[in-house]
């Protein structure tokens, strides 16, 4: 498959894929205000660009590589359900107030109200922060420790001091941007103990930016937040479902990633509408009765029932 003069833009791939992520959703959750995560996919990439350099993205060093084709996803968190609603591509030096802007336009088109923002790590900015609250969307988002580490001989700075905490609580914290912009959010510092699990011991400090909730413990924001962790699922389920290939054509790698978000939404409304069990209270889901991996194998038996196979080879010489 090539991409020619017939193809799409990547804007308009964009609003056909959101329409049909709308279309995907049970009207039971549009009903009410929905819990929102947001998150960036990236996609490590090893070779060059195909036509700007802006199509790739730079980030932290991942499978070997900085460069990554990215992408910005907004999915909606209630009662173990996890629907994709909204699906955008950022480029290299992309505003991501623009990015978080886009996905809750597309999710407010698709009927979705968002009673909080579930950010990834990677939108902890002054300008996404001073966005939110000045848009009055209530949000946590982890926080990125910067500043001198605890084994410094002048001790810990910036967020790190947070991050040296041994009690939890409550606190406030001024960043400032790189043009001098500055945004204060209040600071939610969880402690926990690893307990052998990952075969880890000691403690662990989690330190989140809260703001426009009012959580009685640090204890629920570290449950609520953890909500988000089940995308991280998604994303493996993702790449289980993608076309790998070697091409440099954006719109094909967004496409690929399109189609295996959409096969994700499938799999989650057949759990909704046709495995669940009706019971007081909510629909108890039952993953165990189809795998999202099953639901792969029988899609690839259907295109072979359908368009047949070739397992023959031409031999060139006779031995």
């Amino acid at each position: 498959m090539r991409s020619g003069r017939c193809a799409p833009p990547l804007e308009t791939l964009e609003q056909q894929f959101n329409k049909s992520f709308a279309a995907q959703l049970p009207k039971a959750l549009r009903q009410r205000r929905q819990r929102l995560a947001i998150d960036l996919i990236l996609i490590p990439y090893h070779g060059h660009p195909h036509r700007r350099v802006e199509e790739i993205y730079r980030g932290q060093a991942k499978s070997g590589t900085t460069h990554f084709h990215a992408y910005a996803t907004a999915d909606l968190v209630h009662r173990g359900q996890r629907f994709t609603v909204a699906l955008t591509h950022v480029e290299h030096g992309a505003d991501l107030v623009d990015v978080v802007k886009r996905l809750l336009r597309t999710a407010s088109r698709a009927g979705i109200r968002p009673t909080l923002l579930l950010l990834d790590r990677g939108f902890y900015r002054v300008d996404v922060i001073r966005y939110l609250q000045a848009a009055r969307y209530p949000f946590i988002m982890p926080v990125i420790c910067r500043g001198r580490r605890a084994d410094d001989p002048r001790g810990p700075s910036g967020t790190r001091v947070f991050a040296t905490h041994k009690r939890q609580g409550w606190f406030r914290y001024t960043l400032t941007s790189a043009n001098h912009r500055t945004a204060t959010v209040p600071i939610c510092v969880h402690c926990r103990h690893w307990r052998g699990r990952r075969n880890r011991h000691g403690r662990q400090t989690l330190v989140y930016a809260c703001w426009g909730v009012s959580p009685m413990t640090t204890h629920w924001v570290y449950q609520v937040y953890r909500q988000r962790f089940g995308i991280e699922t998604s994303y493996r389920q993702l790449h289980q479902a993608r076309i790998k290939t070697t091409t440099r054509d954006p719109l094909l790698r967004l496409l690929f990633v399109g189609i295996a978000l959409f096969l994700r939404n499938v799999w989650v409304w057949i759990h909704w509408h046709c495995l669940s069990t009706p019971r007081r209270g909510g629909r108890q889901l039952n993953l165990h009765s189809l795998r999202f991996a099953t639901l792969l194998i029988w899609l690839v038996h259907l295109a072979e029932q359908t368009f047949g196979i070739n397992d023959s080879v031409v031999v060139r010489r006779l031995l």
